[in-house]
């Protein structure tokens, strides 16, 4: 049996946030001694950020590298299944944190996964869905969090979109980011083919954050009435924009000048102005991921949506259950979830 209090699963841990959320954990010597880090990359070979973070371990953090390939519904299933059978075992303590903080986007390309689904789509949304249902069986049954990450791109209203004269979402039918799930899932709708430019692929990324919140606020009202996992807290975190590798499959100027040198400028003087400002030096959001993991006290019977460390109001589409049934409905099929998938009474 592991003495480990409880393990931190961390997805996307080799990228910007999720190296940066690794380090926080391991600079704070309560987490880092008590807790057992599982942090998943999509090949550990490669994975050059997490391994320079890792190096500066303190002596007592058990952790383990995971590969899991978001992507693959096939590894997305396995790797929930190994975690499953090893907490079941003791050989893993319970998961007192799932932090789903792995993150796809394109610009003015569009690729679909192996599985015949649009990329952002299925790593944003589809393999969290995944993830959590089957996961909640190894899930710290009392104090238990799941932290989904979101995007201000996820509501075509918010005026930070338009920052920097950017009109993503000015022409009005680009305004409904919730054509439907299948439109999102078959990579149908903005399309380069639709629009050349990059507002394409930032288009489909703002959807699947929209279907990444849309997924907090479901699961959270089904695990709430569950009787069992009802002490499972559910939670998003938009982390504001950071200078992280997400944008480099962007243009030469954007993924270098702008990520790499402007970007991380703006950070340092803007985080000082207004520290959930739309611009963050990785260090605060992913203070904020751990905040809202281990100090915020999560409301009982709803999801909470922070905007770094304030509490902050979602997408109207976000909030219809209308149309969060269609898509959770949509979702269990395409993945194939089965009765036995996960401990979730009301999963259907």
């Amino acid at each position: 049996m592991s003495s480990s209090t409880g393990s931190i699963l961390v997805t996307g841990a080799n990228g910007g946030l999720g190296s940066a959320t690794v380090k926080h954990i391991l600079k704070t010597p309560d987490l880092a001694s008590k807790y057992t880090g599982l942090y998943t990359v999509r090949k550990a070979a490669t994975a050059s950020q997490l391994r320079a973070a890792l190096n500066k371990a303190p002596s007592g953090h058990k952790h383990e590298t995971l590969e899991l390939d978001l992507s693959s519904l096939k590894s997305v299933k396995a790797t929930a299944a190994d975690i499953n059978g090893r907490v079941a075992t003791g050989a893993l303590p319970p998961i007192r944190a799932l932090i789903l903080n792995a993150g796809y986007q394109e610009h003015a390309t569009l690729t679909m996964s192996g599985d015949g689904l649009e990329m952002t789509w299925q790593v944003n949304f589809l393999a969290n869905l995944v993830l959590s249902l089957m996961l909640l069986q190894s899930m710290d049954k009392d104090e238990g969090r799941i932290l989904i990450l979101g995007s201000w791109a996820h509501d075509s209203q918010d005026e930070r979109n338009t920052m920097g004269g950017n009109a993503v979402y000015k022409d009005p039918k680009w305004q409904n980011l919730f054509p439907g799930p299948e439109a999102l899932a078959k990579g149908t709708w903005s399309t380069p083919k639709d629009d050349a430019s990059s507002d394409s692929g930032f288009r489909r990324y703002g959807a699947s954050k929209l279907c990444a919140v849309m997924l907090m606020h479901e699961l959270g009202d089904r695990i709430a009435k569950d009787p069992k996992l009802s002490n499972i807290s559910v939670l998003g975190l938009d982390p504001g924009g950071m200078p992280s590798d997400i944008s480099r499959r962007a243009s030469f100027m954007t993924a270098t000048l702008i990520m790499k040198v402007i970007v991380p400028l703006l950070a340092l003087v803007m985080v000082r102005l207004s520290p959930n400002g739309a611009v963050r030096p990785l260090w605060k959001s992913a203070a904020d991921v751990i905040r809202a993991c281990f100090e915020v006290k999560a409301p009982r019977g709803k999801a909470l949506y922070l905007n770094g460390t304030d509490e902050f109001e979602t997408a109207k589409d976000a909030q219809d259950a209308k149309k969060r049934k269609a898509l959770w409905e949509y979702g269990l099929k395409v993945a194939d979830i089965k009765p036995g998938d996960t401990v979730l009474v009301d999963w259907q």
